[in-house]
């Protein structure tokens, strides 16, 4: 041959690679099939972005999280919000959607399902199954839920909205990104679809964007992973991996975390400038039982109100924080704050909280340092509130 020729068929990867803790990360777009009949043998693999090793091998362990037949995976937490939409409702369908979803799938809702015929209903996180689902029209296809929400933590009783949906005939699925797969189980309790933002919890390292959807039917699973394929996504091998090693300490850093933000959300009950706080496992939040009943432990992601100030002092308790980074998404190893009434005017239920609200997530820092870190905050937010 050649030198050219020779040059460019040479290294190719060894057979049988060697087997190392995680997979191979196969960074291939073509995918060299065996004999001419596997080309169009839809049952494997024939194009990289259908995912390789690394990609299988994140899907097979989240399916053993979340105890589903398949999951289908998106480029980012909205993408699986979006995507698992797409995926079941088609024009004249009905979707009824929790008050309190996570802001961009409102987005989402409002200009891309409304424009091409799927009709949106919210309901109150607060509003009981029985009534709701006795409530749903004949076209009434699909019910979304998130709970504990993202900003207010409010809780649902899924397990029995699952049960009373499946009656007549509607799917459920919810927005699990709190519980991460982990401190609850929606599959288990008979929800149809888990979605979550594998960016937060299960990457851990505020580092790579990725989300997923889990189904235990059949069916359902194939109408997900052709959603995908469908749509052109794929996710890279690279961040496959990394959300594949964040998933293996996801258990050990949820409950470090979920303590850390138990001491810190029990701390800010007591103090006199906080006028309530949001999280569903400490007892008095109105959810408590529901999670007490479902959940295994807690999530570091919580809110709490200030007593009422003007937006200069919020901005003035928010700058003084030291610890507590000042961002969006939550889910990694550091301490975020965020302010929260920016976010929650576009409700159709609106409600008192009490005052200007505030979302911590909590990280790996030590719970002292973070107390000492909102103590001061606090004193500059009373001496601005005046």
């Amino acid at each position: 041959m050649d030198e050219k020729t020779r040059l460019i068929r040479a290294g190719a990867a060894p057979e049988p690679l060697a087997r190392t803790v995680g997979p191979p990360i196969q960074r291939g777009s073509t995918v060299l099939l065996p004999n001419a009949r596997s080309l169009y043998d839809h049952d494997v693999p024939t194009y990289g972005r259908q995912g390789l090793a690394a990609q299988v091998t994140l899907q097979d362990a989240l399916a053993a999280l979340e105890h589903a037949v398949g999951v289908a995976l998106y480029p980012s937490g909205l993408a699986a919000l979006t995507g698992a939409l797409l995926a079941v409702l088609k024009s004249g369908d009905e979707v009824l959607v929790v008050d309190n979803i996570y802001a961009p799938t409102r987005r989402f809702c409002e200009h891309v399902l409304k424009r091409y015929g799927v009709a949106v209903r919210y309901f109150d996180p607060a509003e009981p199954p029985e009534s709701l689902v006795g409530g749903a029209s004949e076209a009434t296809r699909l019910i979304l839920m998130e709970s504990p929400g993202s900003l207010t933590l409010e809780m649902q009783d899924m397990p029995r909205m699952a049960e009373l949906a499946r009656a007549r005939g509607m799917l459920t699925a919810c927005d699990n990104t709190w519980a991460a797969g982990y401190l609850f189980q929606p599959l288990k309790h008979g929800i149809d679809i888990s979605i979550q933002a594998l960016t937060k919890y299960v990457g851990g390292h505020s580092d790579v964007f990725m989300g997923s959807a889990a189904a235990r039917d059949p069916a359902l699973v194939r109408k997900l992973h052709d959603g995908v394929l469908h749509m052109g996504w794929a996710v890279s091998p690279d961040d496959a991996y990394l959300m594949l090693r964040g998933l293996r300490t996801l258990p050990a850093r949820l409950a470090r975390q979920g303590e850390n933000g138990l001491v810190v959300a029990q701390w800010l009950a007591a103090q006199p400038d906080v006028a309530a706080l949001f999280h569903p496992a400490v007892p008095g939040h109105p959810g408590h039982a529901l999670w007490k009943r479902d959940f295994s432990g807690a999530a570091s992601l919580f809110s709490f109100a200030l007593t009422p100030g003007p937006e200069t002092a919020l901005d003035a308790f928010l700058d003084a924080l030291q610890l507590f980074g000042l961002g969006f998404s939550w889910g990694g190893f550091e301490s975020l704050a965020i302010s929260v009434d920016p976010q929650i005017h576009q409700r159709k239920f609106h409600k008192d909280y009490g005052g200007p609200l505030v979302r911590l997530h909590v990280g790996l820092e030590e719970p002292a340092d973070l107390i000492e870190d909102l103590r001061t905050a606090l004193a500059v937010y009373a001496k601005a509130r005046g």
